[in-house]
């Protein structure tokens, strides 16, 4: 099991900070502790309480996302957010772990926090960030990087990992393949399709749009999916 890691998000941009948030609630190896417009409320809280992890805003008042990375104590992992493109050299100089430019997406952060994960332990990866699925051979394995599958179909006694540019073809069920993904990040909604939330385009009531595919909602689906997707709402 990974280390959950207790969280804090520190921007001036109340927007800013709902996205973040959202996008750590997919992410069961995090726990959110802190949210603030403040830094020096989560200096405050740092110096009380600990924390592993910061997403934190660089032009802010008061004090900016620089000088609090500077005071912090060494032990506290720091991801830079801003939309500010000319202090990412200043950032890894202060040893930051990574550096987000604002907008951006799921996948992004994604592998930010498997960055996160990876220098905070000395055990062998286990942050899930890939897979090997069996092709067509008994020693044939193809990777798939967990951020790149946009969604999951069942085709009878095989299963087809739908990639932007391609697909895997498997002889699995959809439930093994399942079982095998990280949890949070993949929600099924029809008997025959799961899907990555971090890729959905748009919804109706009936169907999942993603690039070009429209996938269907299966009625017994239908409720938690969309508590998921109202769960993350701005």
């Amino acid at each position: 099991m990974n280390q959950v890691l207790k969280c804090i998000v520190v921007d001036d941009e109340p927007p800013a900070i709902r996205l973040v948030e959202s996008y750590i609630r997919q992410m069961p190896q995090l726990e959110l502790v802190l949210s603030t417009t403040k830094p020096l409320e989560a200096l405050s809280y740092v110096e009380a309480n600990g924390c592993d992890l910061i997403f934190l805003d660089i032009q802010m008042p008061q004090l900016t996302g620089i000088q609090l990375s500077k005071i912090l104590k060494a032990e506290v992992k720091v991801i830079f957010t801003t939309a500010y493109p000319e202090f990412a050299v200043e950032s890894y100089q202060l040893n930051a772990v990574d550096y987000l430019l604002k907008p951006f997406e799921f996948e992004r952060f994604y592998e930010a926090v498997a960055k996160v994960q990876s220098s905070s332990s000395n055990q062998p990866d286990q942050s899930h960030d890939y897979v090997f699925v069996k092709t067509d051979n008994k020693n044939s394995f193809q990777k798939v990087k967990i951020a790149d599958v946009r969604y999951i179909e069942s085709l009878k006694n095989y299963v087809a990992i739908h990639l932007e540019d391609r697909k895997v073809i498997t002889y699995s069920t959809l439930k093994a393949i399942i079982e095998s993904l990280p949890e949070g990040l993949f929600v099924q909604i029809h008997k025959s399709f799961v899907v990555a939330l971090a890729h959905i385009d748009k919804t109706s009531t009936h169907s999942v749009f993603m690039g070009k595919a429209d996938l269907p909602i299966g009625q017994s689906y239908k409720e938690a999916f969309f508590a998921k997707v109202r769960a993350q709402q701005l």
